[in-house]
């Protein structure tokens, strides 16, 4: 790894040049973009009437979403939470047919009252049928209301005029009371005087008025009764006072999507029986309503197939369709396999974005995504001025995790345009200001980035790392709670202390490498990767020495391998006694052949080292594209790129032996060149230009 002067500053030209080609390709910094929109506030921005219109960022799923409503297609949107899935599948409805939707009526069976049978008849016409049997049955039950009081008026005129004939008032008696028990009878019975009502009037399971629009059913979450159908139960079973089964007939969503669109997120959430009971829907476009309950007196009933041509709309993410593995790799859950086919025959899969290019075109919809939401709000909140907008603008940034990009999770951007706005509201600002904007990012902190804090807190007050000195074996790495795996765009980072410690072995060749934190499969997998890079990069059989290592205050448990090049400095520090500057920070993985890899939540991870007071952060070179940070950060810390381990150990250790360390991997490694020194590099400020 020695080189001369000039192989150094010729990589420092190199290096800086790239930053440059990558830095001009972007938008203009927001604050100068945004000066040259004719706009003064999101009032005057306008808002499109169709809601497929006012999703942003997904051009390619509304294109195939709009051909799957003309063409009744079924559709599967898969990717990450609050990117608009739910928005793209409401949006179909505008162009759905009308006049393809129909009324669907429940009819008694005299033959088997356990079949009831289903008709369809033109949108519109269901109520008047229903009302027309309705008056017909109350006509004739109230004829029959009639004769039977004929007839109990006959049995006491008739009992009246026995006991006056024979003298017998107790037959007088008797007559009154017999009548007056049987009126009593008839008023206890349901049906009353003759059949019920309700036993000859048709249920309506499902009807439009004119001007109606196509059903949107989200069935996200849906029980087999809520999905399919049910028959309630009836506890009164016989004796003239059971209710009719055909009244009893519930429709599922899938019947009230008849026509429409059934939404269901998280479609690996429904058991195996409901989504191959789902697939027969879908294939025969109808599905029989049963009760769902064994034990019910509704499990006897069983209609006539009910309607239910819909448009299925399946949306989750990747474990949706693939389930999750168990500890002997065998797959839990998931999508039917049948079910994906059917949508894949005869529909479409789009994978959603969940970040935008960078540029006019897309701030712009990101201005008009404010909008919306105020839209969307009822206005209960102000509109935000152009300040307001640059800081919204600044956040969808750092939450791509990527520059030259913004991101897609709009949801969650959504709440911040609402926090923000109600701080307007309770300050009493006329419009959202940028301070409000500011403000909100702290009251809407996630619960990661708020339990982040509190590490933060306990460790700074624990003393658990600290940021002057050196001290052999032991580097503050960083790592990043919340992310992807959580359903969340915000990354939160803390600091990672990670402590090693080497001994000889008990037996010869009978070395282990012990890590201690609960850790996780894959950070213990890059554990054990870091023992051969040991080997490699100091020489020495690490067979004859235990080496521990301990991640430092994390109960919760570590996962991932973004503490790779941490592990290994502390490690190779234990092993040749050399110190690290404990005002170093460090995040990388680390290949088997000692390459830095780039790594996850780098913004955040190096806005935590800032924040405690750290100088410099070490970070791999691919990562340097990814970095957004918040201005107050910007000037806190240096940003020094690597590339591989020798770089990393360059920047990190410290003292009179380090020399000697890397002349000795010069020989181990044959690398032609020493790493750059950190002065050369731009600081945090610089590479963000």
């Amino acid at each position: 790894m020695v080189s001369s002067n000039n192989e150094k500053d010729e990589k420092s030209k190199k290096s800086h040049n790239s930053n440059e080609s990558m830095d001009s390709s972007e938008a203009p910094p927001v604050e100068e973009w945004i000066e040259d929109l004719d706009i003064k506030t999101t009032k005057d921005v306008e808002v499109p009437d169709l809601l497929a219109d006012q999703v942003i960022g997904q051009d390619e799923a509304v294109s195939v979403a709009k051909k799957a409503a003309k063409q009744h297609r079924h559709v599967m949107l898969i990717g990450s939470p609050g990117t608009g899935k739910s928005m793209i599948a409401k949006s179909m409805i505008d162009f759905l047919p009308k006049k393809d939707m129909e009324d669907v009526l429940c009819f008694p069976n005299e033959e088997d009252e356990n079949n009831p049978k289903v008709r369809t008849v033109p949108m519109g016409k269901g109520k008047q049928i229903v009302e027309a049997h309705k008056r017909e049955a109350q006509k004739r039950q109230q004829q029959k209301t009639k004769g039977m009081l004929i007839i109990l008026a006959l049995i006491v005129g008739a009992a009246i005029m026995i006991s006056i004939w024979t003298r017998e008032f107790m037959i007088m008696f008797f007559g009154i009371l017999a009548a007056a028990m049987l009126l009593i009878a008839l008023r206890a019975n349901p049906r009353g005087f003759g059949d019920d009502v309700e036993s000859r009037t048709p249920k309506s399971l499902k009807t439009h008025d004119s001007g109606d629009e196509p059903p949107f059913v989200d069935a996200t979450g849906a029980q087999a009764g809520a999905l399919l159908g049910d028959v309630k139960h009836d506890p009164f079973q016989s004796g003239g006072l059971e209710t009719p089964s055909h009244q009893r007939v519930e429709v599922g969503a899938i019947h009230e999507a008849h026509n429409g669109v059934l939404f269901i997120d998280e479609i690996h959430m429904l058991g195996m029986d409901s989504q191959h009971n789902l697939l027969t829907a879908m294939q025969e476009r109808q599905f029989q309503i049963t009760g769902r309950s064994e034990r019910s007196s509704g499990a006897m009933v069983q209609t006539e197939p009910v309607p239910s041509n819909f448009i299925l709309v399946a949306a989750g993410n990747l474990d949706s369709v693939y389930g999750m593995r168990d500890e002997k790799g065998r797959q839990m859950g998931g999508m039917h396999p049948a079910l994906r086919s059917r949508i894949r025959g005869y529909g479409y899969e789009v994978y959603v974005n969940d970040t935008m290019e960078d540029n006019d075109k897309n701030r712009r919809k990101l201005i008009r995504f404010v909008a919306q939401e105020i839209e969307k709000d009822e206005k209960k909140i102000p509109h935000f001025t152009k300040d307001a907008i640059t800081e919204m603008i600044r956040e969808a940034q750092r939450r791509a995790n990527k520059r030259g990009e913004l991101t897609l999770r709009l949801r969650e951007l959504g709440g911040l345009v609402r926090v923000a706005g109600d701080l307007a509201v309770e300050r009493g600002h006329k419009l959202t200001q940028s301070d409000d904007v500011l403000d909100a990012k702290t009251t809407a902190r996630s619960l990661e980035q708020q339990i982040a804090d509190k590490y933060i807190k306990k460790r700074k007050e624990y003393s658990m790392y600290q940021t002057e000195g050196a001290v052999e074996g032991v580097v503050n790495g960083l790592a990043a709670m919340g992310g992807d795996q959580e359903g969340m765009s915000e990354y939160s980072g803390i600091i990672l202390p990670i402590a090693a410690e080497v001994t000889p072995a008990h037996s010869s060749g009978g070395g282990k490498v012990i890590a201690t934190g609960k850790l996780g499969e894959i950070a213990k997998e890059a554990v054990q990767n870091v023992s051969a890079l040991v080997k490699k990069y100091t020489g020495e059989d690490v067979s004859k020495y235990d080496v521990h290592i301990q991640f430092i205050g994390t109960q919760e448990g570590v996962e991932g391998d973004s503490a790779s090049i941490s592990v290994a400095t502390a490690v190779i520090s234990a092993l040749e006694n050399i110190p690290i500057d404990q005002n170093v920070a460090m995040t990388g993985s680390l290949s088997v052949r000692g390459q830095v890899l780039p790594v996850g939540g780098i913004t955040s991870k190096i806005e935590a080292a800032a924040e405690v007071g750290m100088e410099k952060v070490l970070i791999p070179k691919n990562n340097m594209k990814d970095i957004v940070m918040e201005k107050k950060y910007e000037d806190k810390i240096e940003i020094i790129p690597v590339e591989n381990l020798g770089e990393v150990l360059d920047h990190a250790l410290v003292g009179e032996d380090k020399d000697k360390l890397l002349d000795k991997l010069t020989s181990l490694l044959e690398i032609k060149s020493l790493p750059i020194p950190a002065g050369d590099y731009p600081s945090a400020t610089e590479s963000k230009s």
